[in-house]
């Protein structure tokens, strides 16, 4: 089968196309063919790094999250899953690739409403947005700001936080990714690449921060008292660290919220649901076929996307058609 492999850490070109033996599922995996190959900020760091939430050997397959068609069962198996279009992830490695070998009892169905694409972009994006609005829980009329508001998460947490009958501030970077946060239904926007950018706002209520270092303390500033910062993220490469002192004497709650398997599992089903009701909807900026995965990599450490990337893998009738 085709995968891109990484053999080493470094920059978006280690990534490299390849061929490898097509997985057998063992006891407990079904084997999945791939139609899509999700892509995150963190698989990102990890390539350059070797630092994060994975732990493989190289050489390895890269790739953790994936969405396609069940083809085989291993031992101790329900073969009633074989032919299910399903989203799962893969631990951390294996995604990029036409086969993936993944434990069956994680596996999401994906419901008849979506496509395959959608419900990968809510994989790992949409749980992590459900879980920072219900920790941050904004109510309505509150002033909620969206840090990185065109990315994978953030464009869903525009979303949320206007279910949640929120004014929501959308910031991020440059004018097509402002004008996307608008399109999307945010009441102001604002473009933090500008030096100065907090000092246009008025206070808020909340502050979703998926951004980290000088932007996230930035956005603290703007708290007012009884608001709360909950971050979930590091784009820009380190955390806000905002002393737990200085948010007491604000009057201001940092959150940073630990979910539990079970947590993790309950926010992934909620947000493929809202989105197969129709009221939260994925954002795809980019699918590119798999041999382009290093310029994927690179598009999204520069900044240049908007919403999910996304690979194609094997796209195919079976891959896209409803159950």
């Amino acid at each position: 089968m085709r995968a891109v492999w990484l053999k080493e850490f470094g920059g978006p070109e280690v990534l490299a196309e390849g061929e490898a033996p097509t997985p057998v599922p063992g006891p407990g995996q079904v084997l999945v063919e791939v139609a899509y190959a999700g892509i995150t900020f963190v698989e990102t760091q990890f390539r350059a790094t070797g630092r994060g939430p994975f732990s493989a050997g190289l050489p390895m397959i890269a790739g953790n999250g994936v969405a396609g068609v069940v083809t085989a069962a291993g031992p101790g198996v329900d073969r009633a899953l074989l032919g299910r279009r399903v989203v799962t992830s893969t631990g951390g490695s294996g995604g990029y690739a036409e086969y993936a070998a993944v434990p069956a009892d994680g596996l999401y169905e994906v419901p008849a409403e979506l496509a395959p694409d959608e419900a990968l972009a809510l994989l790992a994006d949409g749980r992590t947005a459900v879980l920072q609005i219900g920790a941050a829980a904004p109510r309505p009329g509150e002033r909620v700001l969206v840090e990185a508001a065109a990315g994978g998460v953030g464009t869903l947490l525009v979303q949320l936080a206007l279910a949640a009958g929120a004014t929501v501030v959308a910031a991020a970077g440059g004018e097509d990714k402002l004008r996307l946060a608008r399109g999307l239904g945010a009441h102001e926007t604002v473009d933090y690449r500008r030096p100065g950018w907090s000092e246009q706002l008025e206070g808020v209520d909340v502050v979703l921060d998926g951004v980290g270092g000088e932007i996230a303390r930035a956005a603290f500033a703007l708290l007012r008292p009884g608001g709360r910062m909950v971050s979930f993220g590091l784009a820009s490469g380190e955390w806000s660290s905002i002393p737990d002192a200085e948010a007491a004497a604000r009057q201001v709650t940092l959150l940073r919220p630990q979910p539990t398997p079970v947590q993790l599992r309950q926010a992934t089903a909620h947000a493929l649901a809202e989105a197969a009701a129709g009221r939260l909807r994925p954002v795809i900026g980019r699918r590119l076929p798999l041999a382009r995965a290093a310029e994927a990599h690179a598009a999204i450490g520069s900044r240049a996307t908007i919403g999910k990337t996304l690979l194609e893998v094997r796209v195919g009738p079976a891959a896209v058609a409803g159950n």
